[in-house]
């Protein structure tokens, strides 16, 4: 080989090396993500709800001592949640499961999450299992400018009232982006799917209500719908209920998209339900995060994904392959949750220097 011919392959074989490099640091990548973390509760009996078996003395034997290994368990999951790609963190996360705000303070607190820096927007919702719905956001990235919980009303054959997990609506500034995240927590399958399709159902109405009045203040709104449904991408409740389609090619300005409908149908799963295999965990986006002109000058869709490696999966027995559950047979069996972790990624064209520069001087002459 020639001294210009090595010369030519040592400059080839550099750019090719760079080539990742090069194409990472011309974008931002966050991660949102959610998780239902399969009851998440304090060990103090609550008279005004169903959660004597998460004490101590409760029929799961729910000492301090499991309790904080379940929360520094749940924060190792957490902070592992896109990491690979967009090294760090979510930037946003939603939770079900959790008992209260005092555990979203010793969650974000814990080992795996403490220097984070997430903060929390939480209501008590009047389910009677004492189960609400959260939200985890890192102040670095997010910044809260309204919150508001709807409640799911809901009654049975007989007209009682059937209490369930409110629904929680948060907007705010992705950066200097604005968004709006609702995040779910619908009614169970409890008593057969066909049984409590209805409830669901109610809910789906009550979600595309928020939808349409959030679009009818600003049509270009930036939406995303995340939560445990108790239904797949392809029931009636997300796919009419929601208005959700699975391909790109089928999306509409009415439309929201569900990268998850691909998933299911490609036979993943987030829970096995009844010997069933189930993606009932979804994050939904609206239209305008589908790129279509590839200029990414805003944040726009990448890529979706189920968090299940190995440590959160069950490795043998009856139920392997299944999420590594928190609780079985009344006691805690060192998993972390019956319900694997889902996550988009979006991305954003980062400034160049030049661009930086320019909206520095233009930030410092204020």
């Amino acid at each position: 080989m020639s001294v210009k011919s090595y010369i030519s392959f040592l400059f080839f074989l550099l750019f090719i090396i760079q080539i990742p490099h090069c194409q990472n640091s011309n974008f931002k990548i966050r991660t949102i993500a959610f998780y239902n973390v399969e009851n998440l509760f304090d060990t103090i009996n609550n008279p005004d709800t169903f959660d004597d078996d998460f004490t101590p003395n409760g029929k799961n034997g729910y000492t301090s001592k499991v309790y904080w290994e379940k929360i520094n368990r749940t924060g190792r999951v957490i902070s592992n949640i896109g990491y690979e790609t967009s090294k760090n963190s979510p930037v946003i996360i939603g939770l079900v499961e959790i008992e209260n705000r005092s555990v979203l303070e010793d969650l974000i607190h814990s080992e795996y999450l403490k220097n984070k820096h997430y903060n929390i927007i939480h209501f008590d919702s009047p389910d009677r299992r004492g189960i609400d719905v959260g939200f985890l956001y890192q102040e670095k990235y997010f910044t809260p400018l309204d919150q508001k919980n709807y409640e799911v009303k809901l009654w049975d054959e007989e007209g009682k009232r059937i209490f369930t997990r409110d629904i929680l609506v948060v907007y705010g500034l992705l950066e200097d982006e604005p968004i709006h995240i609702i995040v779910n927590h619908w009614p169970s399958r409890r008593g057969g799917e066909k049984r409590s399709k209805s409830k669901r159902a109610k809910a789906a109405y009550i979600v595309n209500q928020i939808v349409e009045n959030i679009c009818l203040e600003n049509i270009d709104a930036k939406i995303i719908v995340m939560g445990d449904f108790n239904d797949d991408p392809i029931d009636d409740s997300i796919k009419k209920g929601l208005f959700s389609v699975g391909k790109v090619k089928d999306i509409d300005q009415n439309s929201l998209f569900n990268p998850m409908e691909k998933m299911y149908k490609q036979g993943l799963n987030t829970l096995g339900y009844r010997d069933g295999i189930n993606l009932f965990d979804q994050i939904i986006l609206s239209s305008n995060y589908i790129s279509t002109n590839k200029k990414y000058d805003t944040y726009k869709f990448f890529k979706a994904g189920i968090y299940n490696p190995p440590y959160v999966i069950t490795q043998k027995g009856k139920y392997k392959g299944y999420p590594f559950r928190s609780f079985q047979n009344n006691h805690f069996s060192g998993g972390y949750s019956d319900h694997f972790p889902v996550y988009i990624y979006l991305i954003k064209k980062a400034p160049t220097f030049v661009e930086a520069s320019k909206i520095s001087r233009k930030t410092n002459s204020y």
